[in-house]
């Protein structure tokens, strides 16, 4: 048995590469004809381009591997079905589960691959490709939140402004309250904050400060500061898609972090935590759903399994997708947002291994 416990994960492992290697370049050609008249347009650099199409590699790879997996356990085991291999097989007295432990084994490799890339891997490559897009591609789509912001920064100190400009690294009627054990110690005001990359430091137009000691009140005026902060430029800019861009020991970090300063974007940014979790063991369940379907000969052939392969793919995506939507846009827990779609999958894959064992 060890031989055709080889065979099926040769098989099933050389299949799913086939796989990325034929949809990934269809996937960047289509980009490209979207796109390439904003190439010309924005005059991109073609140093630029080639970095973003290594990028999008892994960020469409990572959308969309639980598809390229299905088909590729449907196309194989279609093959082998009509081959009769797998009546042979079963046959023999291997039972349905034995049988369906290389496709496990295959499974765990690529759920072993997916969880370490989509930790380590794609949030380096996610945050080229969205810088890419919001510098190239959308400069007037709104990824950052950029009206009155108001923020904790650290157990002591808020920080607030009415408006920030992502490009001049600018904010407008910038405000910082520090308080000690609940009592107001002083407050900073400015017309206007900016980052100087220069030189490293913030500078403050218009800067007033009003201090409280021992019942006295100190203001101070200036009509330029440069002073540093306990926060980043970054913090007056809180990007939508941050999380997607940090490891997993930042990533926990900074969803700490953001509980913490009680950011509006924190649902965002706890699902795309559980979705680093649930798509990696999202692979057991497809291959199991998919073998179930496919070990049987049908009078439609390979077709009809490849057909009912992409149907169920594209609405596990689908699933994956709205619910993702729902969290960002509603009350909707990030938890069943991530997990919903696997839990429903995986109770089809139960109930079609029941039927095929049968």
């Amino acid at each position: 048995m060890k031989k055709i416990d080889l065979y099926i994960i040769k098989r099933y492992l050389t299949t799913f590469l086939v796989m990325l290697l034929l949809f990934i370049p269809i996937g960047i050609m289509v980009d490209v004809a979207e796109k390439v008249d904003k190439f010309k347009e924005n005059e991109v650099p073609l140093t630029d381009i080639i970095s973003y199409y290594i990028d999008f590699t892994w960020y469409f790879g990572n959308l969309l591997f639980p598809i390229f997996l299905f088909l590729a356990v449907i196309w194989f085991t279609s093959k082998l079905a009509n081959n009769s291999e797998i009546i042979a097989i079963l046959s023999s007295g291997i039972s349905f589960t034995r049988f369906l432990r290389p496709y496990l084994i295959s499974a765990t490799i690529i759920a072993v691959f997916s969880f370490f890339s989509g930790m380590f891997i794609v949030p380096s490559s996610n945050k080229s490709y969205n810088e890419f897009h919001f510098k190239h591609l959308n400069k007037k789509k709104d990824d950052r939140k950029k009206n009155n912001l108001y923020k904790q920064i650290n157990d002591n100190e808020f920080i607030y402004v009415s408006n920030y400009d992502p490009i001049r690294l600018r904010g407008l009627n910038f405000t910082l309250e520090h308080f000690e054990k609940n009592k107001l110690k002083f407050k900073i005001f400015a017309e206007s904050i900016r980052w100087v990359e220069k030189d490293s430091f913030f500078r403050l137009i218009n800067y007033k400060k009003r201090s409280f000691a021992f019942d006295k009140e100190m203001y101070l005026t200036q009509n330029r500061k440069d002073t540093l902060f306990d926060f980043e430029i970054s913090d007056l800019s809180p990007l939508n898609y941050k999380a997607e861009t940090l490891n997993l020991k930042d990533l926990n970090d900074f969803i700490d972090s953001e509980i913490k300063s009680g950011s509006t974007l924190i649902n965002t940014h706890l699902l795309v935590r559980h979705k680093r979790w649930s798509l990696p063991l999202s692979s057991f369940v497809l291959t199991i759903i998919g073998v179930s379907v496919a070990s049987f000969k049908r009078r439609g052939g390979m077709g009809i399994n490849l057909a009912f392969g992409i149907t169920l793919g594209f609405i596990f995506i689908f699933f994956d997708k709205i619910f993702g939507v729902l969290v960002t846009k509603s009350t909707l827990s990030p938890f069943i947002g991530a997990w919903f779609p696997f839990f429903l999958f995986g109770t089809l894959a139960i109930f079609l291994i029941n039927y095929a064992r049968r």
